[in-house]
């Protein structure tokens, strides 16, 4: 009695279901392990949340009010650590202004007025210089950043992000209600930076009413939705 034959493509088919053949699933990229964790997938609760109410009447207020809870949002343990370089140097500068003055002040009390002349002028001089140092170190680099973070992780390798937000106020235009103008840049890099993965650019618009009610209680959850759609397409590499 002859052999059944086995069917021609018997062995291809072998070779289409074991691991060296070629599979229509393709293993994961890398890039895909190294995606870092985006804003959107923190969940909070509203037992997280202190209610925040402010005078919805008072620009300042709405906008300090969006720029801590910023600080809130991305500073969270999943998130950024803040940094406070900026906010280190302005209050360096202004302790060293006032011990400038309150030395020149007690060695111009304690020692004649001709004889103290120089060593006051010398404060004075000096203190002037961290005064406006002070200032223009204000206007000039630190600007409207409300917000700078970093963020570390551990993969294949180091990834590093860094994170800048820098927000104003948009006054009343017209019939146009004041709004919240906020600019978002990340970096992520590799090797101490010699690398760069990813680097992005984005910007958003909204008004105040947007996200505060008629008593000024803020929706906090409808901000950080906002805020952190801006951050993910920044993260992706977007600019906008």
């Amino acid at each position: 009695m002859p052999r059944s034959k086995k069917p021609e493509n018997g062995s291809s088919d072998a070779r289409a279901s074991s691991p060296s053949g070629n599979s229509s699933t393709s293993p994961a990229s890398p890039s895909g392990e190294d995606r870092p964790t985006g804003p959107l997938s923190i969940i909070i609760s509203q037992e997280d949340r202190e209610a925040v109410k402010v005078n919805n009447a008072n620009a300042t207020e709405l906008k300090n009010a969006c720029d801590d809870a910023v600080k809130r949002y991305l500073s969270r343990p999943e998130l950024f650590k803040q940094i406070y370089l900026h906010t280190d140097v302005r209050l360096g500068l202004g302790w060293l202004s006032v011990f400038v003055a309150a030395g020149t002040a007690f060695y111009g009390y304690k020692v004649d007025f001709e004889k103290s002349k120089p060593v006051v002028w010398a404060g004075l001089i000096l203190y002037i210089l961290l005064t406006t140092i002070q200032t223009l170190y204000s206007y000039f680099i630190e600007g409207d950043v409300v917000y700078v973070g970093r963020r570390k992780t551990f993969s294949r390798r180091i990834v590093t992000e860094r994170i800048a937000l820098s927000s104003h106020t948009i006054p009343v235009e017209g019939s146009k209600p004041p709004a919240y103008d906020v600019t978002i840049t990340y970096v992520r890099s590799t090797s101490g930076g010699k690398s760069l993965l990813a680097k992005g650019k984005t910007h958003g618009v909204r008004e105040y009413n947007s996200f505060f009610d008629e008593e000024g209680t803020m929706d906090q959850e409808r901000f950080e939705k906002w805020i952190g759609e801006l951050i993910e397409e920044a993260m992706e590499g977007k600019s906008s």
